[in-house]
């Protein structure tokens, strides 16, 4: 059976899986990826793209009703939320088969099935004929995700509470409903719903809502959230949450205060868990960690042969995050010494309105840590660019070194938040010292102005604060 002997076989086909097959396969390795549903994973069709969908629906839907903002007319404005749905399986269908034909072009092997570890160096892939197919390997990279997390008292029943699963799945939309869980996840469905005109209440137990996120930040995206009529509720349990037929009812408290919320849908949205059941790991000696799989630096498992990548080894669970570990995975295997990754230059982003980007440390954590710091704002109201599109809500603030310059961290709020972080990114993974930034020449009007002038107003130069 020398067709099912494999140099690498990738068990998923996420956005960490399908790239590190890639990588593996144009590096000379005979590689076999296997997925059991779809490739893309839950990136690609249950996650960041549908959601990035519906968003972008949301977001024009707001625009037109604001037309008469940019000296337009638009009457009658209305949304058909089967259509919006619609498009955003739409969009997920285009991705997939583009992963499908990447797989295909750089001679990956796609195998759809189950598959669970039989032995060292041997995987059975069950399909969906019912057929048992051998898979031997020589390296195996484990890349099975994640799924919502759930608890006992939140009993999801995936058609009243729900996760993001079903929420990229129905058929109405809520009139009343409740989001469990503020993190990114939890605000980008929560600003989907309330411009769409449901009733939206969202609850966080941390004290602000994006609760990873620089303080000044959360706070300013949650004062722009009420603003728009949505109910959040920071520092507050669920203390039981109940499905009576088409109600969903909860006992929320807060401190000493306990109130009883009730409408039609509740979302969970309290974190994810690693898929690390039912694959056979202990039939090649892995034992997971709180449903996560210890690795190292190069994403080995600790047995020999075997990685994992993705949030199947825990935070931070982002696809981009994925796709890198899975680089390292493979270049490792074909014998190269690929860099490590710097977790603390990970950008992360929220795709509300406004949106947020951020990448390194907050001005909290920095004081925490022990640097002596100066803080840039810049505020996007000051903005020419900004002004005239109608985008003027939010800021960049910037964390640096007050002795040596070095920027440790950069916090975007503003409607375009999630693409200007991509300077920031480059920034800060090549060390950079915020007088460069500051003398660098940005083009002039442009949004990206605004982190060049943070950096100016750090450095207590600033012309246009």
């Amino acid at each position: 059976m020398a067709e099912s002997v494999f140099d690498c076989v990738v068990i998923g086909a996420g956005p960490g899986g399908y790239v590190a097959a890639i990588r593996a396969a144009q590096l000379g390795l005979k590689t076999a990826v296997i997925e059991k549903e779809s490739p893309g994973g839950i990136c690609l069709n249950w996650g960041c793209i549908p959601t990035k969908a519906l968003l972008k629906s949301a977001e024009a839907f707001h625009t037109l009703r604001h037309a008469n903002e940019y000296g337009l007319e638009a009457k009658e404005i209305a949304f058909d939320f089967s259509q919006i749905m619609k498009r955003s399986r739409e969009v997920v269908d285009k991705m997939t088969k583009g992963v499908r034909f990447l797989l295909k072009k750089n001679k990956v092997t796609l195998i759809m099935g189950t598959a669970q570890f039989d032995s060292p160096g041997r995987i059975i892939v069950s399909e969906e004929n019912g057929n048992k197919l051998p898979i031997e390997y020589k390296n195996a990279i484990i890349a099975t995700g994640g799924r919502a997390r759930t608890l006992k008292s939140l009993p999801v029943d995936e058609e009243r509470i729900i996760t993001y699963r079903q929420a990229l799945a129905l058929k109405e939309l809520p009139q009343k409903i409740l989001i469990v869980g503020a993190g990114a996840i939890g605000i980008e469905f929560a600003y989907f719903f309330k411009e769409l005109g449901a009733d939206v209440t969202v609850v966080e137990i941390m004290e602000n809502i994006l609760p990873i996120e620089d303080e000044e930040i959360s706070q300013t995206l949650a004062k722009n959230l009420a603003k728009n009529k949505m109910t959040i509720k920071t520092g507050t349990a669920v203390e039981s949450l109940k499905r009576h037929g088409n109600t969903v009812s909860a006992l929320l408290k807060t401190q000493d205060k306990v109130e009883q919320w009730d409408g039609d849908y509740c979302l969970v949205a309290v974190g994810i868990v690693g898929n690390v059941e039912n694959i056979g790991l202990e039939r090649v000696g892995i034992t997971p960690e709180r449903t996560f799989i210890e690795v190292d630096h190069y994403y080995r498992t600790g047995v020999d042969g075997i990685y994992a990548i993705g949030d199947v080894i825990g935070p931070p669970q982002l696809a981009h995050v994925a796709s890198h570990e899975g680089i390292i995975a493979a270049e490792h295997i074909a014998g190269l010494s690929p860099h490590q990754l710097n977790y603390n230059f990970v950008p992360g982003c929220t795709y509300c309105q406004p949106q947020v980007g951020s990448i390194g440390i907050s001005e909290k954590k920095a004081k925490e840590a022990g640097y002596n710091i100066k803080v840039g704002k810049f505020p996007f109201m000051a903005s020419g660019k900004a002004v005239a599109a109608n985008q003027a809500e939010g800021f960049v603030k910037v964390v640096i070194d007050s002795t040596s310059e070095e920027v440790l961290g950069i916090h975007i709020i503003h409607s375009e938040a999630t693409e200007l972080i991509g300077e920031a990114s480059i920034i800060l993974s090549h060390e950079g010292i915020a007088s460069s930034v500051a003398n660098t020449v940005h083009a002039h009007p442009t949004l990206s102005e605004a982190i060049m002038e943070a950096m100016a107003d750090a450095l207590g130069r600033a012309v246009h604060v």
